[in-house]
């Protein structure tokens, strides 16, 4: 069966690299024009090949044209289609765009291997979306932007497999790591802007549902992803002080490589 990656919220294709390496075809979705320039002149021949299939339009719950997209002045990856705050609203310039149903963009391009979701303050319309619809990915991820995700995953039946990633550790864990690709292993570093490895390229054990949620309550919200999968098997295990224990041993290696990069980077100054 043909792997297909949807990218939503792809920006300036920082895992797309990655994904060529773990699927037949990405479809790559992008509101900010600029980003999806940049996509295609990046990636020219892949999308030549029909590797990849870049749209530019706005993921949404329904098809319709010219809605409003807010694009931020200054960082493109916090560019969002809610409307921000109004103490938040003069960092953004308003455009208007077409948005896709994100069913219309799977019944079109076909079944999802791995769905990716990283829209700005909008993670929990699409994943409703996706599940309500009953489209079973083999894995799935999206930012734990507020207990609506978070719940949505914990009370989607068919997924009792799970892990976490944090968002400003990707650059650090997940530097010159190893991945599986095609049944062998090879060293991949990711960039730090980028959602990182999904699947068995995480590090870690899948933790089943009951310990998931209890992990995922003491962590909370925030920028972490939670990544799903629907056929691999989860550790069994009771002891849930386990998962707080690998937490704080990875958020302290974290910090041990950043120090270390630090180091190296003021040495290799002088």
């Amino acid at each position: 069966m043909k792997k297909i990656i949807y990218d939503f919220g792809a920006s300036e294709g920082e895992n797309i690299p990655y994904y060529l390496l773990k699927s037949d075809l990405i479809i790559a979705v992008e509101a900010n024009q600029k980003s999806c320039e940049i996509i295609k002149q990046r990636f020219y021949k892949e999308i030549r090949e029909k590797k990849l299939i870049v749209e530019n339009c706005i993921v949404s719950n329904q098809n319709n044209k010219n809605l409003e997209f807010f694009l931020h002045k200054t960082n493109n990856l916090l560019s969002q289609f809610p409307k921000p705050n109004n103490n938040l609203i003069g960092n953004f310039n308003k455009i208007n765009l077409e948005s896709a149903d994100v069913i219309y963009l799977i019944q079109k391009y076909g079944k999802p291997f791995y769905i990716k979701i990283d829209l700005e303050e909008y993670d929990d319309i699409i994943l409703k979306r996706i599940f309500d619809s009953n489209i079973l990915p083999i894995y799935i991820s999206a930012e734990a932007i507020n207990t609506d995700v978070i719940n949505s995953f914990l009370n989607n039946k068919h997924y009792n497999a799970f892990k976490l990633i944090e968002g400003d550790s990707i650059g650090f864990l997940y530097r010159n790591t190893k991945i599986n690709v095609y049944n062998k292993k090879i060293n991949y570093s990711f960039h730090k802007d980028s959602a990182g490895p999904f699947g068995n390229d995480l590090l870690g054990n899948w933790i089943k549902k009951d310990n998931f949620e209890k992990l995922i309550k003491f962590k909370m919200s925030g920028w972490r992803d939670i990544h799903a999968s629907l056929t691999d098997n989860y550790e069994e295990t009771s002891n849930f002080d386990k998962y707080i224990k690998i937490e704080k041993r990875l958020k302290k290696k974290t910090k041990l490589i950043k120090r270390f990069l630090r180091i190296k980077s003021k040495l290799n100054f002088f």
